[in-house]
């Protein structure tokens, strides 16, 4: 397997002139479904890559993407099989292409070939990401997962967030402490911290960020359908940078819609986390 890494985030060029915050949309998805296109999105053109999902979206995200425009991607069964279909949520694997053993995920982290999409409970305008406490350090008022794998993640291989609960306590001016490692950390520690650090996006059930900005700081790439610019800075605990024009986020189109509700998730589940 090979894939290209690079720590030049694609560029993205919105369009010349964005339609009204209150424009009527193409087709009756609803903001779960935009929130799935948007995460497939992530691993367009990836190549023959693992992806790694976090959450009920983005693997729904991951497997549209395979369904469609991103063939190749290798997935999980969620513990160590490697999937040669692409089932619905909760069903088993019809076919198994591979045995990927905790040792072997490793590897494929080390070697720059995974791309996965985590959580956050915070992150800060610079792509630092928080799932370890909240407060201080020394005596958290909050203990969370911990740092888990999150450094290894962003120092070795691209990794986008999924956030469904957009608000200020999650997109905060400076995370409590640092798990998952931002543009401006990676660019102090040196050549070995950025040669493969990459931050593609952030996904929350508001819209579309990157760090595509001169200073590599977050940036408003896109809003989904019924969400204004003010909706989403009053949702931010730090100073976006927003365009005059913001488009909307790409609209699933008819066949991507069959997939999502007949296929992939039948019983709804992306509205438990995305609700209505």
């Amino acid at each position: 397997m090979s894939a290209p890494r690079t720590n030049t985030p694609p560029t993205y060029t919105p369009p010349a002139k964005a339609p009204a915050a209150d424009a009527p949309t193409t087709n009756d998805a609803t903001r779960a479904e935009y929130c799935v296109v948007a995460c497939a999105e992530a691993w367009r053109d990836a190549g023959e890559i693992l992806a790694s999902p976090m959450g009920t979206v983005p693997t729904l995200g991951a497997r549209l993407a395979r369904l469609t425009f991103a063939p190749d991607l290798l997935l999980t069964d969620g513990e160590a099989l490697l999937i040669g279909n692409t089932p619905a949520l909760g069903a088993p694997p019809g076919t198994v292409e591979g045995w990927l053993p905790y040792r072997q995920h490793l590897a494929l982290v080390a070697t720059g070939r995974r791309h996965v999409m985590m959580g956050a409970s915070q992150i800060d305008r610079h792509g630092n990401q928080n799932i370890s406490c909240i407060g201080d350090w020394a005596r958290p008022t909050r203990q969370l997962l911990g740092v888990r794998g999150a450094p290894v993640n962003t120092l070795n291989n691209p990794t986008s967030y999924w956030v469904p609960k957009h608000s200020p306590r999650v997109f905060v001016e400076h995370v409590d402490m640092v798990s998952g490692v931002g543009y401006a950390r990676a660019a102090e520690a040196g050549p070995s911290a950025t040669r493969y650090h990459r931050i593609p996006e952030v996904i929350s059930n508001l819209g579309v960020f990157d760090f595509d900005t001169p200073d590599r700081t977050m940036r408003l790439r896109s809003l989904h359908p019924g969400v204004t610019v003010e909706q989403v800075q009053e949702a931010t605990g730090f100073a976006l940078t927003v365009h005059a024009e913001v488009p909307y986020t790409r609209a699933p189109d008819a066949d991507e819609l069959r997939l999502i509700r007949e296929v992939l998730d039948p019983g709804d589940l992306r509205t438990r986390e995305v609700p209505a």
